[in-house]
Parts: structure tokens; C-alpha cells; sequence
């Protein structure tokens, strides 16, 4: 079985070397595409220095934050330095600060990729909708590649060196914790500005949404790159990373069959990284195809790829198991059906989209209530689907053993996030040509371009809430995963000190309900703090926007020569978005370390348990009905219910804006949270054994 284990370790690492041959081929390839509009080299070079500004500006303040989490690791985990061994201690930090610096190679990576692309499928929609979309896509596919190959090298490398699983766990927090900030605070940048150009633009000028006149439409297009591929991109780093280490931890803990469990993660990973090679290597679109459908039709080909691959390999190893198989089967079917849903309450083609869009005919009280209706009913699939997901994967591995009801779950997690590098390159292709249009606007290509512009956007913001969903979900089962894990840990210091193992959690115990309810509590504090960020902000800048009509002569009227002072809007964004992203995650951070040491594990088993319940709910509503006020906004735009320049419009432009920081701020900065808390907690286990007030 050692054996079998060093041959997937060296296959890990060939896997990825292969993906990144590929992101190299892509990079190259959008590289050498044509570019020669110079208005559209102007604001391009503005977009990727202000994004370029902004991630040298949050890298600094979280290598701080990073500094002082290292040491704090360093001095107490995963037990105080005088009492245990300061290898071990040393070696939890390392892994720390890896996890931090390779999320953030990558999104640095991603940011270079995708302002790299958009000016080249903007020029290339001159063209028509295929090329267009292939730029687009490929410049994704890079991130989308890079993500999954760091991940996985990282674990293998942490796993390898230290054979320690629970090292893995540092690793994941150091990934985490700069995906919590980073998701925030893109966030936080991004929304500020699409309000504030949305609001003063359309809604009290009646410009177009890109017009060059609005000081805060190069600062949007930042925002797109921060939030949407930089932070997106760090997010699912570290949801991958979470689910391989969760169910790393489960696999070390159990009899009989660590090496052979432990052999099959990492066997599914590389496969999964493999299917996402292929998968992106096949993309394709006809000269007159629809976007949507083919992003869609990759991934369904990636997730049979995957399944095919997995069940050979199942098969032909030995020590492999049929029924985790199909623990990770269910995982990713049950994450296929969840992007379907997801699709059917965001995309425009479909109904709810329409009902939205009509009801703004009637004013934006009615897009409001009508979305949120819709928002809460769309969070009801995803959700029985991740219960059923658990359940079939804890039914199909109970009668294994000890220990593998959980395991399963794990395994359902892992399959569910197997092809995450398809995800990622669909997720980052929304804000690539997102940034196309607006370019495409500002470049003066022609209205034809410009509509075939918008056909790309609207499908990458149907895919974007689709992924967004399926990150969601994969969450809810990683943490679920990680529950698992946190007991391991736990009953590991509990046998230490000869206390009795803990079981399970009972929440009739008034230690357990306690943890409930402040876990259930902790995702809508956190979502108010990051969107009261987003208000404060958009204010700030409104006013701005208001100050350079009204003070730079010529500016409204679109004065040959004249020109906004783009950079002041970037500025506010930029200081105001660095100000907001701590705050909200030091929250979340601080309740979990007070409730452990307060009520001890049991109280952390229902913080934690209210916290993942309550923390998707949020999260799909939110992420599922800003994709509905968005998508409904841009259904008027292409001429329904009156086109631009209506009530409708003005209504549905109202509705988006409402909708931004829920689907682009707090929604999916929720599942990071929650894998964050499930991570302190496993990390902090023995302390709370130790030093809590009501053990």
C-alpha cells in the first residue's frame, strides 16, 4: 500500500505539471491574439494597473494578518510550544503561510491572465461570437487550471513531507484565511463601483452602463478582476483544499485502510484535474452557438470524463472501494443538478427571469419583493440536495466500519469539487468578457459588437451564479467533512488527557444549544457588515461622481477631450475596500474562539452545526437572487418590457444594484466563513479541551 501511495504522489505531481503546460499553452495563445484598438489599449492598461494597485495594496495588509496568525500558530498549535513538540508547531506555521502564499499566486496569476484577455474578446467580438467567446474562456481556463494544480501540489507536498494529516489543516487555514479577506474585500471594491456608476449612469443620467464619462466605469472594471478572479479564484482554492484535507484527516483516522483511503483522494483528484484538462481542451462554440449552452456542455463532458476515469480506476487499484466511489458519483451528480437549478432561476431565457423583469414594470418595490421570493425558493433545491448528497454518501459507507459514514461525506465533497478547474474557467470567463463589453462600449466598436458583447456577459453571469451555487454546496458538504474531522481532533486530545470520547452532538444539551445559536447567528452579522461596507463606500463615491459632473466643465455633455478623473473613483474603492475586509472576518474568527473556550467542544459541535445550516441558507438566497436582478436588468436592456430607457429598466437597474453586494459581496464570501470557523476549530481543539469554562 506504501507503494501504491508513492505512485500517486508522483502522479500528483505529473498531473500538474501537465495542467500547467496547458495554462502555459493558453496563456500563450490569448497572448498572440490581435489587439490593436488604442482607446481599448488605454483603458485596458487603466483596468489592470488599478487592479494591479489594489492587490499590491490588500496582499500587504494580509501579509501582516498572515505575520501574526504564523506566530500565534507557531506558539500554541496544535498544542502550546512548552508543553508539546516545536517541530510539529513549526511545521503547522510553514504549512500556514504555503496555503496563504499559494492562494495568492494564484489570484495575482488570474488578474494578470484575465486583463490580459479582455481587450483581445473585445476586439475579437468584432469579429463574431466564436472567437470572442474561446478568448474569453481560454484566458479563464488559465486560472481555472493553475487553481486546482496549486492545490493539489500543495497537499501532496504538505502530506508527503510531514505524513501528518493534520498538518493539511494549517495548510487549508493559510488558504482560507486569504480567501476570507480577499473574497471581502474584492467584494467590498467591486460592488462599491458598479452601485455607484449603475446609479448615478443609468438611473440619473440615462448614459449607458460603460460610458466613458463616468468616472466610475474603470473602477467597475477593476472591481471585476478583484473580486470575480482574483477573489473568486482564491475561494475555490481553498474550498478544494478543505475537502482533500478533511478527508485526508477522516482517511488517517481510520483502521484498516488508511493508506488504501488515503491513495484513493489523492487518485480522484489527479483524475479530476485530468477530466478539467480535457474537458477545457474540448471546449468549443459554433459561429452562431449560444455561450450558455457551451459552458454548460464542458462541464457535463468534464463530469463524465470523471466518472468514466474514477470507475477505472476503482476498479483496477487495489483497496479501492465501490461504495466511496459512489459517495463521490453522488457528490458531483447532486453538484451538476444544483448548477442546473441554479441556472433555471438566474438564466434569462427562463421564466423567473421574465416574471422579474415584468413585475419592474410596476416599479422597483416589485423587483425587490419578486426576487426575493424568488431568491429564497431558489436556496430550497440546493438544499435538499446537499442533505441528500450526505445522506446517500453516509448510507452507501456506514456499513464499511467505524468512521466511514463520515468519510463518505468527505468523498462526496472531493467528488463534488473534482472538477473544480472547469468551474473556475466558466466563473472566470464571467468577468473577462464582463470587462470585453464595457471595453467594447468605451472603444467605439459598433453596436453589433456591443450585442454580441452582452450575449457573452449575460451568459457568464448566468454561469457565475451557477458556480457560485456549486461552490456553495460544495462547501455545505466540506464542512460537514470537516465537522467529522473536528472530532477526530477533538477525541485525539480528549484520549490525551483520559477523558471520553465524544460521539456525536445532542442538541437537546444546553451546551450544544448554546453553540446553535450563535453559530446560526454569526453568517447574517457577517453579511450586514460586509454590505454596510459596500454602503458606506458606494456613498462615498456617488458623491464623487456627483462633484466631477458637476465641477469639470464639459464632462456631461461628452466634450471631445475631456475626460474623468478616473482614478479618484479607484481610490475609494480601493481605500474604502482595504478599511471593510477585516472587520467582518476577525468576527467570525473571535465568536468561534469564544464560544470554544466558553462551552468547549460540545458548544463548538453546534456553533458549528448552526453555523453551516444557517450560513447556506444566506448564501444560495443571496448569491441566487443577485443573479436574478442582474440577468432580469439585462433582459430589458436587450428590448423586453420596454427596453432601455424605461420604468422597467429604471426599476430592474434599482433591483441589481440591491442585488450586487448580496451575489458578488456577502453571498459568497459566506461559504469561506464557514469553512474558516470549521477550520479555527479543528486547529484550536485541544485548546478548548484544556482551558474551557464549561467543559
Amino acid at each position: 500500500m506504501e507503494s501504491q501511495l508513492s505512485l500517486f504522489y508522483g502522479l500528483s505531481f505529473l498531473t500538474v505539471a501537465v495542467a500547467f503546460a496547458f495554462a502555459a499553452y493558453l496563456y500563450l495563445w490569448v497572448k498572440k491574439q490581435r489587439t490593436g484598438n488604442a482607446r481599448i489599449q488605454e483603458v485596458s492598461a487603466l483596468i489592470r494597473e488599478g487592479a494591479n494597485t489594489f492587490m499590491r495594496r490588500e496582499y500587504k495588509i494580509l501579509a501582516k494578518f498572515a505575520l501574526v496568525a504564523a506566530l500565534v500558530i507557531l506558539v500554541l498549535l496544535p498544542s502550546p510550544i512548552w508543553q508539546g513538540n516545536p517541530l510539529e508547531n513549526a511545521a503547522m506555521a510553514a504549512a500556514y503561510i504555503a496555503g496563504t502564499v499559494l492562494s495568492a499566486i494564484a489570484g495575482k496569476i488570474g488578474i494578470l491572465v484575465a486583463t490580459l484577455s479582455n481587450a483581445r474578446t473585445a476586439e475579437g467580438a468584432q469579429k463574431g461570437i466564436k472567437p470572442a467567446f474561446l478568448i474569453g474562456f481560454r484566458g479563464g481556463a488559465v486560472m481555472g487550471l493553475l487553481v486546482v494544480g496549486f492545490s493539489l501540489l500543495g497537499v501532496a507536498v504538505v502530506l508527503m513531507l510531514t505524513g501528518d494529516s493534520g498538518i493539511l489543516l494549517g495548510f487549508s487555514f493559510g488558504a482560507s484565511s486569504l480567501a476570507l479577506f480577499a473574497k471581502a474585500g474584492g467584494g467590498i471594491f467591486t460592488k462599491t463601483a458598479d452601485i455607484s456608476a449603475d446609479l448615478t449612469g443609468k438611473v440619473e443620467l440615462g448614459i449607458p452602463e460603460d460610458d466613458p464619462r463616468n468616472p466610475a466605469v474603470i473602477a467597475d472594471n477593476v472591481g471585476d478582476n478583484v473580486g470575480d478572479v482574483a477573489g473568486m479564484g482564491a475561494d475555490l482554492f481553498d474550498s478544494n483544499v478543505a475537502a482533500m484535507a478533511s478527508a485526508l484527516v477522516i482517511a488517517q483516522s481510520l483502521s484498516g485502510g488508511a493508506l488504501a483511503n488515503v491513495s484513493m483522494v489523492f487518485c480522484y483528484a489527479i483524475l479530476g484535474l485530468l477530466a478539467s484538462v480535457i474537458g477545457i481542451a474540448t471546449a468549443r462554440i459554433g459561429k452562431n452557438g449560444n455561450p450558455t449552452r457551451a459552458l454548460n456542455s464542458s462541464t457535463y463532458v468534464t463530469t463524465g470524463i470523471f466518472l468514466a476515469l474514477t470507475a477505472a480506476a476503482t476498479a483496477i487499484f487495489e483497496g479501492f472501494s465501490w461504495r466511496i466511489w459512489g459517495a463521490s458519483a453522488v457528490g458531483l451528480l447532486v453538484g451538476v443538478i444544483i448548477g442546473i437549478t441554479t441556472d433555471y432561476f438566474t438564466d434569462d431565457s427562463k421564466p423567473i427571469v421574465r416574471r422579474v423583469a415584468h413585475a419592474s414594470g410596476s416599479g422597483p418595490a416589485f423587483t425587490v419583493l419578486s426576487g426575493i421570493s424568488y431568491g429564497f425558493i431558489s436556496a430550497l433545491p440546493a438544499m435538499v440536495g446537499i442533505a441528500v448528497s450526505a445522506l446517500v454518501a453516509y448510507k452507501l459507507c456506514e456499513p464499511m466500519g467505524e468512521g466511514y459514514a463520515v468519510f463518505g461525506i468527505s468523498l462526496a465533497a472531493v467528488g463534488m469539487l473534482s472538477i473544480v478547474g472547469m468551474i473556475i474557467s466558466n466563473d472566470a470567463y464571467g468577468p473577462i468578457v464582463d470587462n470585453a463589453r464595457g471595453l467594447a462600449e468605451m472603444g467605439g466598436l459598433g453596436e453589433e459588437t456591443i450585442r454580441t458583447a452582452d450575449e457573452l456577459d449575460s451568459a457568464g453571469n448566468t454561469v457565475k451564479a451557477v458556480t457560485k451555487g456549486f461552490s456553495i454546496a460544495a462547501a455545505g458538504l466540506t464542512v460537514i467533512s470537516l465537522l467529522g474531522a473536528f472530532m477526530a481532533e477533538v477525541n485525539g486530545a480528549l484520549e490525551a488527557a483520559g477523558r471520553a470520547l465524544i460521539t456525536g452532538f445532542d442538541i437537546m444539551s444546553p451546551t450544544v444549544f448554546f453553540g446553535v445559536l450563535i453559530g446560526a447567528a454569526v453568517p447574517a452579522v457577517f453579511s450586514a457588515m460586509l454590505i454596510l461596507g459596500v454602503d458606506k463606500n458606494a456613498q462615498r463615491m456617488v458623491q464623487e461622481i456627483h462633484r466631477q459632473f458637476d465641477s469639470i466643465p464639459g464632462l456631461r455633455e461628452g466634450r471631445k477631450g475631456v475626460k474623468p478623473e478616473y482614478g479618484k473613483c479607484i481610490d475609494i474603492a480601493t481605500s474604502g475596500a482595504l478599511r471593510e475586509l477585516i472587520p467582518a472576518g476577525l468576527m467570525s474568527i473571535a465568536a468561534t474562539i469564544a464560544v470554544g473556550f466558553i462551552g468547549g467542544p460540545l458548544a463548538i459541535g453546534g456553533f458549528l452545526l448552526g453555523n453551516i445550516v444557517s450560513g447556506l441558507l444566506i448564501a444560495l438566497f443571496m448569491s441566487n437572487a443577485g443573479g436574478l436582478w442582474d440577468n432580469a436588468k439585462k433582459y430589458i436592456e436587450s428590448g423586453a418590457e420596454g427596453g432601455k430607457g424605461s420604468k422597467a429598466h429604471k426599476a430592474a437597474v434599482i433591483g441589481d444594484t440591491v442585488g450586487d453586494p448580496f451575489k458578488d459581496t456577502a453571498g459568497p464570501s459566506i461559504n469561506t466563513q464557514i469553512t474558516v470557523v470549521s477550520l479555527v476549530s479543528s486547529l484550536m481543539s485541544p485548546l478548548f479541551v484544556w482551558f474551557s469554562v464549561f467543559p
